[in-house]
């Protein structure tokens, strides 16, 4: 990338499990010569890499340690499931169940490609995928 740009800053709406709206500081997105650049953590990307690789395959690879983790059917909706490690905690990507009438399932049957986080020690959604778009609740 090379160099410091600075420009404006902004804060982006944030979305709660319900899918309803949440007032809040969100990604930081900076406007540079009329485009707009969002600032992606590393855990972010990590997290868009598993939710883009269970919505097209068998299998999760992490670039981390090299492993892969076999994508598994669970429900009787058979929706797509994986658990993974990330910075010492494990959470899972789970496929967006298309019947529910939340937010995201209305995203879902509307052929967008939804998957939830959820961190398994303390059962909480912690964020959202969206076509590869990462939406962490409550930041």
């Amino acid at each position: 990338m090379g160099g410091i740009r600075i420009g404006k800053s902004l804060s982006c709406k944030l979305w709660d499990i319900d899918g309803t709206r949440k007032a809040g500081q969100g990604a930081r997105a900076t406007l540079f010569s009329g485009e707009w650049e969002m600032f992606v953590t590393a855990e972010q990307k990590v997290l868009q890499a598993v939710a883009m690789q269970l919505m097209n395959g068998d299998e999760v690879a992490l670039d981390e340690d090299g492993q892969k983790l076999r994508v598994k059917r669970v429900g009787s909706g058979r929706l797509r499931m994986v658990q993974f490690k990330l910075n010492g905690r494990m959470f899972e990507a789970i496929e967006q169940n298309r019947e529910k009438p939340s937010r995201w399932g209305k995203l879902a049957r509307e052929k967008h490609q939804v998957v939830q986080f959820r961190d398994v020690a303390t059962h909480k959604y912690m964020a959202v995928a969206v076509d590869g778009e990462i939406t962490e609740y409550g930041r």
